[in-house]
């Protein structure tokens, strides 16, 4: 029979899954605390959040979730990264401390309703982020604007100019 903290902890998990735009699973052994601490820390300020929950609990909550099967995963020490609204901004931070420090390995994830290996979350951490695509979109928006103005603008800097120089030539 299940015991409360069980029943607490799937909770917690379904809740944390339900509220995630991805979850990521990485390897955390042979970090030290203080490690373990900074990729935290970092994790959080990439709008997510890495908790350490029983691989049994979790294969019972993604069953009931109707999620992908992951058990090639949930192997051994877990760490989960459950990831905000971009989740290429916590993949990046996951990416970037595993190549600081070896021992941070990156085993896979969930987006999306799919499962993703650890090669498919290395190749979601290069996409630009969520700011950096708003920035492009922007800048393809606003350029035919800009060009529109100065294509406009060009006649009346070119009467500006006659003008000036027929002054210019009076006045001497």
């Amino acid at each position: 029979m299940p015991n409360a903290e069980n029943k607490q902890m799937l909770t917690d998990i379904k809740a944390d899954i339900e509220g995630c735009g991805a979850m990521w699973v990485v390897d955390y052994r042979g970090l030290s605390v203080k490690e373990i601490q900074l990729l935290r820390r970092a994790v959080r300020d990439a709008d997510a959040q890495m908790k350490v929950y029983k691989n049994t609990i979790m294969h019972i909550a993604l069953g009931e979730l109707d999620c992908p099967d992951m058990d090639a995963v949930l192997a051994g020490p877990s760490a989960f990264v459950f990831a905000g609204e971009d989740p290429v901004a916590s993949a990046k931070v996951l990416r970037d401390f595993a190549k600081e420090n070896e021992n941070l390995e990156i085993k896979g994830g969930m987006m999306d309703g799919t499962f993703v290996d650890a090669a498919q979350v290395n190749e979601i951490a290069s996409l630009p982020s969520r700011e950096e695509l708003i920035a492009k979109l922007l800048g393809t928006i606003n350029n035919p604007l800009v060009k529109m103005v100065r294509v406009l603008n060009g006649p009346m800097e070119a009467f500006a100019r006659v003008v000036s120089a027929i002054e210019g030539q009076k006045a001497a």
